[in-house]
């Protein structure tokens, strides 16, 4: 068997032995494998037409199996795909355009009136146009031929702590030795039906798109409208038969915060992955209680990194006293390094940085060597030839089953009182506290006082009290603030960026 470098593989090897089950769908629309591979390679033989090659292609639509469709037809012209979508703020994607630069955007009949709303002066493509053209399957088996397995397919910006996106670009390699791993940990196979929750413009989305080529499986889009609706969502999980998931955490926690398994369970759901926050154990003790059979499998990793890097599958008991659900182990060919403050392995239960070495870091960012050299670094433990390593910025340790165990961001440890905290204890102690759902701690550096945001249905004087009773006096929130919703960025994180500036404006209102 020869070796895979180019994505595109997956689908070539599916379509001729499922041509005609449904590959991608949402609530009221299907596509086959066969039109999935029929429209991608109308949209690359246009693109080539059009003279695009080698370049980044904006792919600006709404979330739809089209979207996807795009995707591939921006690598099978030979390009790299950048999507967005009309939720992103529009500052947000004025910056992201000054970035790129893009000779070409492919619209959708939702977002072709808003394109023109930006500073935006070159090629402006539709998708229900370019889908009709001719296929030219010389010119696309040439562009085949041509690929290496470092060329870049997409570019996924990231805001990390700054809120300035940053343009990762990942590549063949990267990823199909990603979605490679996480197949193998999930056990895809033929019959699984994914149910899609991220947003089609972050990396998180790649555990859908790709293993459902690679292995002739199904993927439903979920309506974005649906998460607001939790019983909804979970009986068009069972009306679709969804068996696999793979959410961010507060996505989950809002099915078991707000009683929805006493009303209607996921019945098909046998697969539940998770990631991007630490999951409460209470919450997560409600899922195991309603899906008692189903695996459950905590997932870590940086954009950086092409996704995650780190998986646990969950086989022990954990009670509402554990600290933390481990993140496990690194991903088959990916190696986790702990590093000191001096940049030295981590002696055994000491804190680190964890570092990420392996194919399946990416390229780095778009046009920005100074942030690329500032995190993808030579390995501090070679001397001997040149191998690169991504930082996170986390810092984890393993317990006494070797487990990594992820603790906190680095710039989330804080020293108040004489004391050095981890803002991740206080998030830990406080989701415990029935009635809560979500909690995010944040620091005023200047006035030297902890701030903690919480949803749930306890009162602010409750959880008060309850901090009292479970922490020291030193880790006691200063403030307390209960919200309807907690804020997340488009990975699916807290956004602690915007509950900072929501905390500062109101603290400037006051003087």
């Amino acid at each position: 068997m020869s070796r895979q470098n180019n994505i595109l593989e997956y689908l070539e090897n599916i379509v001729d032995i499922n041509p005609d089950k449904v590959c991608y769908a949402n609530q009221s629309e299907e596509f086959t494998f066969k039109q999935v591979y029929d429209s991608a390679r109308a949209i690359g033989t246009f693109l080539h037409k059009e003279g695009h090659y080698k370049k980044p292609v904006v792919v600006f639509m709404k979330k739809h199996p089209t979207m996807i469709i795009t995707f591939l037809g921006v690598v099978y012209a030979g390009d790299y795909y950048v999507p967005i979508d009309e939720e992103m703020p529009a500052h947000r994607i004025e910056m992201i355009f000054n970035n790129l630069s893009p000779e070409a955007v492919i619209c959708d009949e939702s977002t072709i009136d808003i394109i023109k709303t930006f500073n935006y002066e070159n090629s402006v493509y539709l998708y229900d146009e370019i889908v009709k053209t001719q296929t030219d399957s010389l010119v696309l088996n040439e562009i085949s031929k041509r690929v290496i397995d470092t060329d870049p397919i997409y570019i996924v910006f990231t805001s990390g702590s700054t809120g300035v996106p940053k343009g990762v670009v990942a590549c063949h390699r990267s990823v199909i030795d990603y979605i490679e791993s996480f197949s193998d940990v999930l056990e895809i196979n033929s019959d699984t039906v994914f149910g899609n929750q991220t947003p089609l413009y972050v990396d998180a989305s790649l555990k859908e798109i790709y293993p459902t080529l690679k292995y002739g499986a199904t993927a439903y889009i979920i309506p974005k409208e649906l998460f607001m609706f939790p019983l909804k969502l979970v009986q068009f999980l069972n009306e679709k038969k969804i068996n696999t998931i793979c959410w961010v955490v507060p996505a989950l926690t809002m099915i078991s915060g707000l009683g929805v398994f006493e009303k209607e369970k996921p019945e098909y759901l046998h697969t539940i992955a998770f990631g991007s926050e630490v999951f409460p154990i209470k919450q997560f003790l409600l899922w195991r209680k309603a899906l008692p059979n189903a695996k459950f499998i905590n997932l870590y990793g940086p954009t950086e990194a092409t996704g995650m890097s780190c998986y646990y599958v969950v086989d022990r008991e954990f009670s509402e006293e554990d600290d933390a659900i481990p993140i496990g182990r690194p991903f088959k060919n990916t190696d986790i390094i702990l590093l000191n403050d001096a940049d030295e392995l981590a002696k055994e239960g000491e804190p680190g940085e964890i570092c990420i070495r392996g194919t399946s870091l990416t390229l780095g960012y778009y046009k920005d060597f100074t942030r690329t050299n500032e995190v993808f670094v030579q390995n501090p433990l070679n001397d001997l030839y040149p191998e690169t390593i991504y930082r996170t910025g986390d810092i984890g340790k393993y317990n006494d089953r070797g487990e990594l165990i992820f603790l906190s961001r680095k710039d989330h440890q804080i020293k108040h009182m004489g004391h050095r905290i981890e803002l991740g204890e206080i998030e830990a102690a406080i989701s415990r506290m029935d009635g809560i759902i979500n909690t995010c701690c944040i620091f005023d550096d200047v006035k030297k006082r902890i701030i903690l945001y919480y949803t749930g249905k306890s009162s602010k004087a409750d959880v008060i009290n309850y901090a009292k009773g479970k922490l020291p006096r030193y880790m006691i929130p200063n403030l307390v603030e209960q919200l309807d919703v907690m804020p997340l960025t488009t990975n699916g994180k807290i956004n602690r960026v915007l509950l900072k500036d929501k905390y500062l404006n109101r603290k400037s209102q006051r003087q």
